[in-house]
């Protein structure tokens, strides 16, 4: 039986839908190949109305897998908001002192470390690059799903879809992962993150502020209005509290947890709140399916990796299909599908890891390895080459980087014909 695509991709959001440019960028699918399937179309942007609250830090790889996913243009043109520093500093110390970490874009040779965009304007751009290039969009929830020797087939709105191979892209409570029967550890940080954006006395500099508080952590992250989107990570109980004060009383206690460091805050939005889960699929793929992005792994937002990682897995795994296609393979084929696990799920696992522990020691930690920690801050920061070294990760501009993330074609860096 002819399946009626190659690529299945069930989740449009920004992970999804850039795998899904990738696929026929880079892997070279046609694109009336390929067909992504996503519940909800986010909201048109306007330009001038206020910033969305669901906002992300790209790094320079993401920034780059957008460009060749041919969506950066679009976002770049529409708004953006670089940043040139990062202050993390726990509440032991000042946010002046000799004990904060600091990393600058011009110590690295950089123009910036990154930039804060909106998650529904990275969507829009990268759905309309697909439906410009002649991809299938369906709108549906997946009711169903087989994976077959052959094929798999995915059941939406009474209609079934059949493919090559099934991109499960859904979000942390994937329907694809649950279908496939593929198993998922999870840990409950019992916290939720407050967001929000808000105005500030002083100016927040192009810099990102993010201050340890002993019960949790907070972030201001810069926005070109002038403006700051906060992640505001606490426990339960102190979240519930938080969201039940007025406006002026909220806006004391979020001045005073930041340590005054930019003044008085003062709100310029809704509130909202979310639970913070960490999840990792023991197994990315199976024969005829695969999972990328917070469909195969979420980790704790403290320092604003989760989508840079999705973008990361949707790359390689193009890529993987890119070397595959040369060949003439199957993409569906477990053994190619696994090329792409062993070279993601170790590297997500090590980012799960250190964001657990930075929210263990740093921003909850008591005693010797948490006092510890709160001085490693500094440490590194006067280690030239150790921070030198986590700017660079951080940054996207090292590591196992697949080709897309580092700016130039598969055929051009001989990765896709590597074998694992």
């Amino acid at each position: 039986m002819t399946p009626d695509y190659d690529l299945a991709v069930v989740g449009g959001g920004a992970v999804g839908a850039a795998f899904a440019a990738l696929a026929v960028r880079e892997a070279l699918y046609a694109a009336g190949r390929v067909v992504v399937i996503e519940r909800e179309r986010p909201a048109p942007f306007v330009p001038g109305e206020a910033y969305d609250l669901r906002v992300v830090a790209l790094s320079r790889a993401s920034t780059r897998i957008l460009a060749t996913a041919g969506a950066w243009d679009a976002i770049a043109a529409a708004r953006v908001s670089p940043y040139e520093r990062m202050r993390v500093w726990h509440e032991s110390f000042a946010v002046d002192s000799g004990e904060a970490l600091v990393f600058d874009a011009a110590e690295l040779g950089e123009p910036n470390l990154g930039f804060i965009v909106e998650s529904r304007l990275i969507q829009s751009a990268l759905l309309a690059s697909l439906e410009a290039s002649g991809v299938t969009i369906l709108a549906g929830a997946v009711e169903a799903l087989s994976l077959a020797p052959a094929l798999a087939a995915v059941d939406i709105g009474g209609r079934r879809v059949t493919a090559r191979l099934v991109v499960g892209a859904d979000g942390g409570r994937s329907r694809v992962r649950e279908l496939a029967g593929m198993p998922v550890s999870s840990r409950d940080f019992e916290q939720q993150a407050i967001v929000a954006n808000v105005m500030t006395a002083r100016a927040h500099e192009d810099t990102a502020w993010q201050r340890f508080l002993g019960y949790g952590t907070l972030a201001f992250l810069p926005l070109a209005n002038g403006q700051c989107s906060i992640v505001w990570s606490v426990g339960n109980e102190r979240a519930a509290a938080l969201r039940a004060l007025d406006v002026p009383a909220f806006e004391r206690e979020l001045t005073q947890a930041l340590d005054g460091a930019l003044g008085e805050v003062r709100l310029a939005s809704s509130r909202v709140a979310i639970p913070l889960i960490a999840t990792r699929a023991l197994h990315y793929v199976r024969e005829r399916c695969a999972l990328i992005g917070d469909a195969a792994h979420t980790v704790h937002p403290l320092a604003g990796q989760g989508v840079n990682l999705g973008f990361l897995d949707a790359a390689t795994l193009a890529e993987e299909l890119a070397g595959a296609r040369a060949e003439g393979e199957d993409p569906g084929a477990l053994r190619i599908l696994r090329r792409y696990e062993r070279r993601r799920r170790p590297e997500n696992e090590l980012m799960s890891r250190a964001m657990g522990g930075f929210n263990d020691w740093l921003a909850l930690g008591r005693g010797p390895v948490a006092q510890v920690a709160r001085r490693g801050l500094g440490i590194v920061n006067r280690m030239g080459p150790a921070k030198h070294f986590i700017a660079r990760r951080a940054l996207g501009i090292a590591g196992d980087l697949p080709a897309a993330a580092r700016g130039v074609r598969p055929r051009e860096s001989g990765r896709s014909s590597q074998r694992r």
